[in-house]
């Protein structure tokens, strides 16, 4: 059940942008992906840490039109619910990143869904969904 992961491919659409029906389109994307490799069938009712990472391919020191990652985190966070988690108040702990594809990587213990995701050579989004860290833990 968890870790969850998957992979979207394509240039993920801000939470700003201007075109409601991109943006619909977008989350609707997200959770079509995200419902075909859900395999527990409801939502998880514990708290949760959300990963994601944009990984976008473009020529380093060029990132015109490369959308900020907490942009882009809104539709992905609106997509999931009621699907993988039962609302967002549960994610208690998130981490957006972005990485050129272009750059140089350093992986140990890569998930097989993340190793597919580069083998295509094309932008995408990599989403994990994990049990949130027990707060005793942290410092």
């Amino acid at each position: 059940m968890l870790p969850f992961e998957f992979v979207v491919t394509g240039k993920p659409v801000s939470h700003q942008a201007k075109d409601r029906k991109r943006v619909q389109a977008w989350k609707t994307e997200v959770r079509n992906t995200a419902a075909a490799c859900w395999t527990v069938g409801i939502p998880l009712g514990d708290y949760l840490r959300v990963i994601i990472t944009h990984y976008y391919d473009t020529d380093p020191g060029s990132e015109e039109g490369i959308p900020d990652s907490d942009n882009i985190v809104k539709p992905v966070r609106d997509a999931l619910n009621g699907l993988i988690y039962v609302d967002d108040y549960q994610i208690t702990d998130f981490v957006s990143r972005r990485r050129n594809l272009n750059g140089s990587f350093r992986v140990k213990g890569m998930s097989s869904v993340l190793a597919e995701a580069f083998c295509k050579g094309k932008e995408f989004l990599h989403i994990k969904i994990e049990a949130a860290p027990d707060i005793s833990e942290l410092s």
